[in-house]
């Protein structure tokens, strides 16, 4: 089943438009984009759509937090999401794309810090979806001269990424299709998107790799965290 998000202004961000590195690639057409919920072996039938609510909230900061969410539904919904994890955690060199999944994945349970350390990680390693992530994150806090700080640093890595194609990463779903259609329909509800308890169980059991000054304890991810998730659904 495919699920379609109406919100040309963020998915610009994301799926190539004039402010993406190629991350994530989900398909795009007429300012739509189609979320991956099925295989290359068994494409899904007849897809519904669900549209983003049109009405703006009434702050920016409110508007933010909820941009901020789809944005983290839709890194989540990447079709190579579960591979680029495993990248992080079984490739030789840096992978920002990796970073970005883990930031999104423990931003559902809730480590803010650490989800923000991982995006800046991701960003820094030349993620432009990382850092309008941070942006948003910034933005939705009221911390403005950080949320441009971000919003700059987006436009620059954009503008430097322009013609060099994103990575390849085989189409690998990293949550069940179930949960990820109950974060976007609660994306779509307005309501802040969350994992299952069994998936967080799994977050909440990675290593924590000492203490860092500004973020306070990092999760790291382990060698097996995709099969974990995969087994915990």
């Amino acid at each position: 089943m495919n699920r379609n998000l109406d919100h040309p202004g963020l998915t610009s961000w994301l799926d190539g438009g004039p402010a993406c590195n190629g991350w994530p690639t989900d398909t795009e057409a007429g300012g739509r984009t189609e979320v991956f919920t099925g295989t290359a072996a068994a494409p899904p039938v007849q897809p519904p759509r669900i549209t983003v609510a049109p009405a703006p909230f009434p702050s920016a900061h409110e508007q933010a937090a909820h941009e901020l969410s789809l944005a983290i539904a839709l890194v989540l919904n990447a079709p190579q999401a579960g591979a680029s994890l495993k990248q992080l955690v079984n490739g030789s060199r840096i992978h920002p794309e990796g970073a970005l999944v883990l930031a999104c994945l423990l931003a559902l349970t809730g480590r803010v810090d650490a989800a923000q350390f991982w995006w800046q990680f991701a960003a820094g390693s030349g993620s432009t979806t990382a850092a309008y992530l941070l942006h948003l994150h910034h933005q939705q806090a009221g911390e403005t001269r950080d949320a441009a700080y971000w919003r700059a640093q987006a436009e620059n890595l954009a503008e430097n990424s322009r013609h060099r194609p994103g990575p390849h990463r085989p189409a690998t779903a990293l949550l069940p299709e179930q949960v990820r259609h109950d974060i976007l329909a609660r994306c779509h509800d307005g309501l802040a998107p969350r994992l299952p308890p069994r998936l967080q169980a799994v977050l909440n059991q990675l290593v924590v790799d000492g203490e860092d000054e500004d973020f306070g304890e990092i999760p790291q991810p382990s060698a097996s965290l995709v099969e974990d998730l995969a087994a915990a659904r």
